[in-house]
């Protein structure tokens, strides 16, 4: 990808398309840091080659790990949960003792490295971009200091720099709000193995956004020997203490990525088929497919691929629909209802306005550009499409997910422009290369 300010979207016809896209951010950063905690040597194959990911990369080897890479195989040495932190010990009292992570603009990473500093020697710091000091991460460390961990927020509004003085988790029973967050519950079930005694969390008022990703995370704590999961609706615990066991580990492709794909297929009226995507792939952003469905598209799940055609001239219908499970479906979807025959409506997605922008105000703001009539309330959207869509020159935010959903109006409209196109470096480096070859 050029290294341009702005990128303007080459307008073309229905797409027909087989394409190979990379591997899951979700799988790829749990089994990246899975790896770490096992004893033993893990292969990862597949992994995600991101901004995300090199950032998990450089904070794991800085907390001990060794970690090997050659193209998307990673060879993970693991530590066998005993990370090392700052060189001043458990006792420490000041930042300036701590190690400091950089997680740049990854939030996965900030929550997650949050609760796996809990587990070091020494005191570690998380902080990152400006945008990532305005993101709440108090639920977690709240969930976290129940656990027995000494923790501070050094952040303003419960949001990062975090300090974690480590020496390890107790463990126990706490309830985490995850109201706002799923990684929340993914983040303490992950180092949870390591507590001195068993962990159990409560949800509290039983709530629980984006439950496939949680779901994501038991299944790739159990590949790698781990047993947790849901003891009742609003209760998890993690059931086995061993450790986590080095392994061989093969990460699926991005349904969140592909997501982008199958909604060009939807709107150009073509057909796109991801390869070596299972149909019955646990990843949240699969759910597209059924939406797609919904607004009149043909939908093919294989074991080994999933296709999208779209309906003759991109004639889509409305949608009305609760998106809490996908919420990174939601941009490529929004766009998507830009070309649909009437008004969609979009809800139960306060957790968009987390996120690495404020992505409901994006997208409000953006549609707007294109003609369309949007409103986007506290947790929810609703897209008028115009008589005639409109060029525009779309802004990113430094979000990758608003890069990749707005480029797909400009397979039909002319004269739209993503500024700031290598945002999408933290997810797909490579996602304007490959939409141009279709």
């Amino acid at each position: 990808m050029s290294t341009t300010p702005y990128k303007k979207i080459r307008c073309r016809g229905p797409i027909q398309a087989r394409v190979r896209i990379p591997g899951s951010k979700s799988f790829s950063n749990r089994a990246v840091l899975l790896a770490a905690l096992a004893d033993g040597t893990s292969t990862l194959h597949g992994v995600l080659d991101s901004d995300d990911l090199r950032v998990m990369r450089v904070a794991l080897g800085a907390m001990g790990a060794e970690i090997q890479v050659s193209d998307d195989t990673w060879q993970v040495r693991g530590t066998a949960g005993r990370l090392q932190g700052g060189p001043a010990g458990p006792n420490a009292t000041t930042a300036s003792d701590a190690l400091t992570l950089d997680v740049h603009a990854s939030g996965t990473a900030a929550r997650f490295l949050t609760a796996a500093a809990t587990l070091a020697s020494g005191p570690i710091r998380i902080d990152g971009t400006a945008r990532m000091r305005q993101r709440p991460i108090g639920d977690l460390v709240e969930t976290l200091r129940a656990l027995g961990a000494p923790i501070d927020i050094e952040g303003s509004h419960g949001c990062p720099p975090v300090l974690c003085f480590g020496g390890g988790l107790a463990g126990g029973s706490a309830v985490v709000d995850a109201s706002r967050s799923s990684q929340y519950v993914s983040a303490v079930l992950q180092v949870a193995p390591y507590a001195t005694a068993p962990v159990e969390l409560h949800l509290r008022n039983g709530q629980l956004v984006s439950r496939p990703y949680v779901d994501m995370t038991i299944d790739v704590m159990r590949i790698f020997g781990v047993q947790a999961g849901f003891k009742d609706a609003a209760t998890l615990s993690v059931h086995s203490k061993s450790g986590y066991h080095a392994t061989v580990y093969h990460v699926e492709p991005d349904a969140s990525t592909a997501a982008y794909f199958f909604c060009a297929a939807a709107i150009t009226g073509g057909r796109v088929r991801i390869d070596d995507l299972p149909g019955h792939s646990k990843q949240a952003d699969l759910g597209v497919l059924d939406l797609l469905a919904q607004m009149g598209c043909q939908v093919e799940r294989g074991s080994n691929f999933c296709e999208v055609q779209g309906p003759p001239g991109g004639r889509l219908a409305p949608i009305s629909t609760d998106m809490n499970s996908l919420p990174d479906a939601v941009l490529a979807m929004a766009v998507t209802c830009l070309f649909a025959d009437g008004e969609s409506h979009i809800r139960n997605v306060a957790n968009l306005r987390i996120k690495e922008t404020d992505r409901l105000a994006a997208l409000e703001a953006e549609l707007r550009k294109l003609g369309a009539e949007a409103h986007a309330g506290p947790d929810f959207l609703t897209i008028k499409p115009p008589a005639k869509i409109v060029g525009a020159e779309i802004d990113t935010y430094d979000d990758h997910r608003i890069a990749m959903a707005f480029s797909l109006a400009g397979l039909l409209v002319d004269d739209v422009v993503i500024r700031e196109p290598e945002c999408v470096s933290k997810s797909f480096p490579g996602y304007f290369d490959l939409l141009d070859t279709l």
